[in-house]
């Protein structure tokens, strides 16, 4: 299952100016606009645009983990930047 979209809320504030959402729309092929709105909340993102994203965000070194150490019914996964090797 894709990560969902508060976790890419998460994954673009660990990420922070790195990661420019230009940089990841180019990457994802996906508009920036799409990437705005699901790091804002205004969409929810569907799941292949989510599982794009999670990929690219994974090559350049963002893993997502869950808090409760991925027991099932625990919050969702967060991200955590294990380092930053750009988007290419």
């Amino acid at each position: 299952m894709p990560i969902s979209a508060s976790s890419l809320q998460d994954a673009a504030e660990s990420v922070g100016q790195s990661l420019p959402e230009r940089d990841l729309a180019e990457a994802t092929r996906l508009h920036r606009n799409t990437i705005t709105n699901i790091e804002t909340g205004k969409y929810a993102g569907d799941e292949t645009s989510l599982a794009v994203i999670e990929a690219v965000l994974k090559r350049a070194g963002v893993e997502f983990v869950d808090e409760n150490g991925g027991g099932a019914g625990g919050p969702p996964a967060k991200a955590k930047v294990l380092r930053n090797r750009g988007l290419a």
